[in-house]
């Protein structure tokens, strides 16, 4: 039967049967066709044509060239996107969506819009800062709970590892969890608390031959310190503070490299406890504890880390007297740590950082304790505490702004998009332990893509921070990079210009089989 073919603006094709078609025979497509004179499939730059189904979800075929519309049936959606990058969706393997308990920070709902507004079509949760927190069996069932039907993106789930909960870590595992974190430091959350080095022993040993990965927050307060105390866990200041507490040097030298360093340093003292356990570093910050993790893996030591976009992107020289939208922890360090950073991230041989997260650890306005001016602050019952680094909450808030925040910075050091699809796509799902169907464009994979303009630019602003709290270091600058399209499994969830399709929904999955490796 003939066909007359024709595309629209955003090159859908549609067909309109010739008269002698019977509407009755058009049956709805079952297939989503994406092509692009540019994509990055198995980690090379490629034209290229990817056909997902429908029914399952997967890539069924791809081919290295843009195949024309006419080679489908009729009636198939068809959208070729050039000069626009085809990009596997990103997996952000650290994100804390804080729901149940303090959903008022952030939640299942608001947190995966943000996130598909960037290309993101995996998050991982991380145990804490939800009330009850992902520590036992009965936690995760709380939060499984809380996210149906909520989830705009697939949302994997991490456990935590706390004193006294080693029983909980292997029917978590059976569970489904991706991996399991712990704190060598108070993590601000009393729920939560700091494990010692028994309590690591302890799980690595239960995890020794689990199908898993055992993630560290890697600070420790050195045995001898001259500045800082116990009091510096809790965010208060330290001892004796080199200045005021609103500067942010102070903040900076109450969390030194050493931190990081003693804490990794006791974690490799462990490993052998474990040796075919994968071990993992989050927000890795101090430029210092990179030739630990090198020696280590040289040593056949399974160690890997993350670091995380604000750590690329700013500096300390840069950030206001009490402008604590830029306080986490571990802090944002100087421009010369950032420059590090790159350079090993870019290694062409085995970088320690195979990862880049958002770790978007949200709080509400209140909580920065901003003074007034500054973009996000609002009126605090602290009013003594205005500005203080120290009493503020800890937390970059970023998901969504990622892929730019990587690529405005990485536009200064020579990165490419399979660069990015390496660090935030294929090595986060090998992490998670789904290396299997995400990460990647190719066939039996999720039909996941975020469609790129790698030219346009825009402003960081209110109506372009999706997540719950308008509350971020980056408002106010200037991004390259746009995701015009977020695709999960061959359905269209978000558009730059259409927004989210209200009718479909949120149909993101929750990402529960279990670990095989």
């Amino acid at each position: 039967m003939a066909t007359n073919h024709s595309s629209d603006d955003s090159g859908t094709v549609s067909r309109s049967s010739s008269k002698t078609s019977i509407s009755s025979t058009i049956v709805e497509p079952s297939i989503t066709v994406l092509a692009s004179s540019r994509a990055v499939l198995n980690g090379r730059l490629t034209a290229a044509t990817i056909v997902i189904s429908l029914n399952s979800g997967k890539i069924t075929s791809t081919h290295h060239s843009i195949i024309p519309a006419s080679h489908f049936p009729p009636g198939t959606l068809y959208v070729d996107h050039s000069p626009h990058i085809l990009l596997p969706g990103l997996v952000d393997a650290h994100v804390h969506l804080n729901e149940p308990g303090r959903t008022e920070w952030e939640g299942f709902w608001t947190g995966t819009r943000a996130a598909a507004f960037g290309g993101v079509t995996t998050v991982v949760d991380m145990p804490l800062n939800a009330i009850p927190p992902t520590t036992t069996v009965s936690g995760l069932e709380e939060k499984v709970r809380a996210a149906q039907g909520q989830c705009w993106v697939d949302v994997g789930f991490y456990g935590g590892i706390v004193p006294g909960n080693v029983k909980e870590l292997k029917p978590l595992v059976k569970r489904g969890v991706r991996g399991f974190k712990g704190f060598l430091i108070d993590s601000g959350v009393d729920e939560f608390p700091a494990v010692s080095s028994t309590d690591i022993a302890k799980a690595m040993m239960e995890l020794a031959d689990q199908p898993t990965t055992l993630m560290f927050h890697a600070e420790m307060i050195p045995p001898i310190s001259d500045s800082v105390g116990d009091d510096v866990q809790h965010s208060l200041p330290p001892l004796a503070p080199i200045g005021p507490l609103n500067e942010y040097n102070t903040f900076l030298a109450s969390r030194p490299p050493s931190f990081e360093t003693y804490a990794i340093s006791e974690i490799l003292s462990l490993a052998h406890l474990a040796p075919r356990l994968p071990l993992h570093i989050v927000h890795l910050s101090a430029l210092e504890a990179i030739p630990l993790l090198r020696d280590a893996r040289a040593a056949g030591i399974k160690i890997t880390a993350e670091t995380c976009f604000h750590y690329l992107s700013l500096a300390a020289e840069t950030i206001q007297n009490g402008d604590t939208r830029h306080k986490c922890c571990p802090p944002i360090r100087k421009q010369t740590n950032q420059d590090s950073l790159w350079s090993e991230l870019l290694r062409e041989d085995d970088s320690v950082i195979k990862t880049v997260v958002s770790d978007h650890s949200p709080c509400t306005p209140d909580l920065k304790l901003l003074p007034e001016g500054i973009a996000g602050a609002v009126a605090s019952s602290s009013a003594e505490e205005i500005g203080d680094f120290f009493a503020a909450w800890g937390g970059v808030s970023s998901v969504g702004l990622g892929i730019s925040i990587l690529w405005t910075e990485g536009q200064k050091r020579g990165i490419t998009a399979e660069d990015m699809v390496r660090w935030c796509c294929k090595n986060t799902a090998q992490q998670i332990g789904l290396g299997h169907r995400k990460g990647d464009l190719q066939v039996g994979y999720d039909g996941d893509v975020a469609v790129f303009d790698d030219e346009a630019t825009f402003e960081v602003e209110p109506s372009t921070m999706l997540f719950r709290n308008k509350c971020s270091p980056y408002q106010g600058k200037m991004l390259r990079g746009v995701v015009k399209e977020t695709w999960l499994r061959g359905h269209k969830i978000h558009s730059r210009e259409g927004g989210f399709d209200a009718k479909q929904g949120p149909f993101g999955e929750l990402l529960l089989e279990p670990r095989t490796f």
